[in-house]
């Protein structure tokens, strides 16, 4: 069993393609790539972190999107994830949270970037920022997920810590 990460999808999202320079025509073109990307790194019984903005659906096709993705699903809600912890429970996804967790005691998952500085035990993946240049891809704390950085392909747990330099 491997784990994943992925944020800021934008399922259904069209304006995001133009937001952020997606190599995309269409919101179908996008939605049917990053599927055929998740499925195949990510296997049903790996864990995949979601860390936020998942759908601009409505809830019947989000939740469509969600039964064809494979992994035991965990999601931290992101700004623009408006349906409710239960409704995406509903959904699919094996645990939501409303708020950044811990991870293996050093690991904050968080859909925002959060404050991390070299005298704190903890690292911080995150989404949110897309491809802002103004952060970095990762650092020896800190990984952004959003999937302009990592090639619209959830990213495996391993290959995080390798890049970061972070061993376990």
């Amino acid at each position: 069993m491997k784990t994943f990460f992925i944020a800021d999808p934008h399922f259904g999202h069209k304006a995001i393609i133009s937001y952020e320079n997606r190599p995309f025509e269409t919101a179908e073109e996008m939605d049917k790539e990053i599927i055929n990307n998740w499925n195949r790194v990510v296997k049903q019984k790996d864990k995949i972190y979601l860390l936020g903005d998942f759908s601009f659906y409505k809830d019947d096709i989000t939740s469509e999107i969600v039964k064809k993705l494979n992994g035991i699903k965990y999601f931290i809600l992101g700004n623009h994830d408006n349906s409710g912890v239960q409704k995406y429970y509903e959904m699919g996804f094996h645990r939501v949270y409303d708020y950044p967790v811990i991870l293996d005691d050093f690991w904050i998952l968080s859909h925002e970037p959060l404050y991390i500085n070299e005298n704190m035990p903890y690292a911080n993946i995150f989404g949110h920022v897309h491809a802002n240049k103004q952060y970095t891809d990762y650092s020896s704390q800190s990984f952004c997920a959003s999937v302009e950085r990592i090639n619209y392909t959830p990213i495996e747990f391993d290959e995080i810590k390798k890049l970061m330099g972070v061993t376990s």
